[in-house]
């Protein structure tokens, strides 16, 4: 028999036999920095100082799958296995102290104890990768985040039957919320390639997986991030599976899993359910964003120092980061274009900067001008964290283009890829485990820690 338990959002733990196996291990809640469990949760964490696991599985680097803080409270003897195409990460790991951290590679098993664990392709295998994990007889699939590589898939395919799949059931609209004017609203329904993949893999059971959270309490995205809920996707998956069963495993449940059927088992101890836990997600597709100057208030005052060091960034720092990046793919801004950028306080007062962008060129410009080509805002709580602490852009709240152009701008701007914004791209292009690294400098009280 296997025993598989839920922690939060795509971390689990497999046991059998004595062997303990934990993925993607996050104890933290909020974690990410606004990612809050759903359904809520709270973690014993002497409790998890005394866990003893086999080996930690971590499928890729972003925060919401490897986080310092969580590894921090785990035995400095737990061997880590990650996979990711970045040296440095299994380095700051080490500087935590863990004396046994290994690189994933592709399709090549890993034997710990009673499991045999396979890291598989992702689509993006730069970034992402999944798990393919067997133990007494048993063919078990860990999707995490990933979308399946059609090569992966055909390989996988063939290793079938398939008892279980942790399937990512939720799609995240994390560009429309950053551009809600030229956002379509969602049908609920989850994308033919996952519902094709489904069927291809053709498992007994699935587990709706990964995306187990929601944002602040008071957050539009709420009501607008997750369009799939549980239910959706439970009746899709009746719908294309027929003979498949849905299983919803909320954080610390635990099913086993044998040759006839599943059981729900005794739960994980040290994560501890807080208030209803069969909630689902309200997607509301006619939703009004609020402006930015309103979240912007949501959000704690910066110190003068801290207010300051954001506004020579954006006098300055912003210039030099963007001039040594390659000129932007879209053709859009080939031609001279005027960029507002505007960062509201938390009074929600509003500072305007003006540049103009050309290629791999920007000046910043002295006067306020009309013929505005671009518009980025964001709160300067939230740059401010971007700049010192790693902020992801989920969770910045940034806004793209709400702003009514001149008419013969209006269809080029909406054509144009979200990501080639100049801020996001001063942000995060070639930016690696800054999270991380943050986490990193004050566990350790070091400044300067590097690889």
């Amino acid at each position: 028999m296997v025993k598989v338990s839920r922690i939060l959002h795509a971390g689990y733990v497999f046991e059998c036999e004595g062997t303990r196996v934990a993925f993607d291990t996050i104890f933290e809640n909020p974690f990410s920095r606004n990612c809050h469990a759903f359904p809520t949760v709270e973690f014993d964490q002497e409790q998890i100082r005394d866990q003893k696991f086999s080996a930690v599985f971590i499928s890729h680097y972003h925060d919401d799958h490897c986080s310092l803080d969580s590894l921090n409270l785990l035995d400095r003897s737990t061997p880590i296995y990650m996979y990711c195409v970045f040296d440095e990460i299994f380095d700051w790991i080490r500087q935590l102290g863990f004396t046994n951290v290994n690189s994933l590679a592709l399709n090549t098993p890993v034997k710990v104890g009673e499991f045999e664990i396979t890291t598989r392709r992702a689509l993006d295998a730069d970034v992402d990768s999944l798990f393919q994990i067997k133990a007494k007889g048993f063919n078990l699939l860990n999707v995490v985040d990933s979308w399946i590589d059609y090569d992966t898939l055909d390989l996988l395919c063939d290793q079938a039957p398939w008892d279980l799949v942790l399937w990512p059931f939720q799609t995240m609209r994390e560009i429309e919320v950053i551009a809600p004017r030229s956002a379509v609203p969602s049908d609920g329904l989850i994308p033919e390639e996952w519902a094709e993949q489904l069927k291809a893999l053709n498992p007994r059971y699935v587990i709706p997986s990964s995306c187990q959270f929601s944002m602040e309490s008071w957050s539009w995205y709420n009501h607008a991030f997750f369009p799939v809920s549980y239910a959706g996707f439970t009746n899709q998956i009746k719908a294309l599976l027929p003979q498949t069963r849905v299983v919803r495993l909320n954080p610390s449940c635990s099913i086993v899993l044998d040759h006839g059927d599943i059981k729900f088992a005794e739960p994980l101890p040290w994560v501890i359910p807080v208030g209803p836990q069969d909630v689902d997600y309200d997607y509301q597709p006619d939703l009004v964003p609020p402006k930015t100057s309103e979240v912007a208030k949501h959000f704690p005052a910066l110190t003068l120092e801290q207010s300051r060091s954001v506004f020579e960034y954006c006098q300055a720092g912003l210039l030099e980061k963007y001039r040594s990046m390659p000129a932007p793919e879209d053709v859009y801004f080939e031609s001279p274009r005027v960029w507002r950028l505007s960062v509201f306080d938390h009074e929600g007062q509003e500072q305007r900067f003006f540049y103009q962008v050309q290629g791999a060129a920007i000046q910043k410009l002295t006067v306020a001008v009309d013929d505005i080509a671009w518009t980025t805002e964001v709160p300067l709580y939230k740059l401010h964290a971007a700049l010192q602490a790693g902020e992801t852009l989920t969770s910045m709240y940034m806004r793209i283009n709400d702003f009514d152009f001149v008419a013969e701008l209006s269809f080029a701007v909406s054509e144009v890829d979200v990501v080639e914004d100049p801020l996001i791209r001063c942000l995060f292009n070639g930016v690696f485990g800054a999270y991380q690294l943050a986490q990193l400098r004050r566990l350790t009280g070091c400044q300067r820690a590097v690889l």
